[in-house]
């Protein structure tokens, strides 16, 4: 449990500190050049989900929210006996949640502000949470997947 919960306060508390720093110092829209035009700090105001879409759907966000922090709790349970990694990857999907549900609850928004792509073909813009969502469940579906590959198999 410890490392789930550390793990979550890194991440959720990265991510928040982060949004702060780019709040403070960066308008809305304005971009920031890190690494030529490839990696850009973009302000942005996100009122939908991944890659913008269901656009001003807080209730429905909120629900999607307390459904992911289930799981997390199901997954965080059903595998209390694995290695410790795993508990830090739920941690890494739970700091990402937490994250961005505190932005939602304050705001009404996401605050987005990494940006990477060449020129004008862009991966859609997102932050420390995203990040760590995204990277957390493709551990876990991975990890899942290669202790257990017979389960995935399909049944003649």
């Amino acid at each position: 449990m410890l490392t789930l919960v550390a793990t979550a306060l890194l991440v959720a508390l990265s991510d928040q500190a982060a949004k702060a720093i780019v709040v403070s110092n960066i308008g809305v829209g304005e971009r920031v050049s890190v690494i030529g035009r490839f990696v850009e700090v973009w302000h942005a105001q996100n009122q939908g989900a991944a890659f913008s879409l269901f656009q001003g759907g807080l209730l429905l966000f909120l629900v999607v929210t307390v459904v992911a922090l289930g799981m997390i709790g199901y997954f965080h349970r059903s595998l209390w006996d694995r290695p410790l990694p795993i508990h830090a990857v739920l941690g890494m999907v739970l700091g990402g949640t937490l994250g961005n549900l505190v932005d939602r609850l304050r705001m009404g928004y996401v605050t987005d502000f990494i940006s990477v792509g060449i020129g004008d073909l862009r991966f859609p813009t997102f932050n420390i949470a995203d990040a760590s969502i995204t990277v957390g469940i493709s551990l876990l579906l991975g990890y899942l997947w290669w202790t257990d590959p017979g389960r995935h198999r399909a049944v003649a």
